[in-house]
């Protein structure tokens, strides 16, 4: 899975021609979404895809700005239990890795890009393993 992070215009139909490009290409978007600050005039979102590369194209060819494709950290939390996010934050500050980017994908699952990957992945498959 592909993190993919786009700026466009902070306009009314900015997203619902990033949606018609990718569903004219037949890419699905797997989780994610968009940000803006108060008076901006750009938006920033994150979204999830299992072909990232197709994505990127289909963005790119509708005209949008893809500035990064990230590889991601998955991993569940436990539904209902208060905590769960700080702790698994905490692992990953303890251990020196920053949460860069963090939203849930259409199963609910916990979708981080951090800057460690590797390190990340190591404490999000602990985290599994030991809930």
């Amino acid at each position: 899975m592909k993190d993919l992070e786009i700026v466009f215009e902070n306009r009314p139909g900015a997203l619902a021609e990033m949606g018609e490009a990718l569903a004219k290409a037949d890419v699905n978007v797997e989780g994610g979404g968009v940000w803006s600050c108060e008076g901006s005039t750009k938006s920033t979102a994150h979204f999830l895809f299992e072909d990232g590369e197709a994505a990127r194209k289909a963005l790119e060819a509708a005209g949008l700005r893809v500035v990064a494709e990230r590889d991601v950290v998955t991993l569940r939390l436990r539904q209902g239990e208060p905590g769960q996010l700080g702790r698994l934050a905490r692992h990953m500050a303890d251990a020196g890795v920053n949460i860069q980017v963090q939203y849930s994908d259409h199963y609910n699952q916990l979708i981080l890009v951090v800057d460690q990957l590797v390190k990340g992945r190591a404490i999000a498959q602990a985290w599994m393993r030991d809930r």
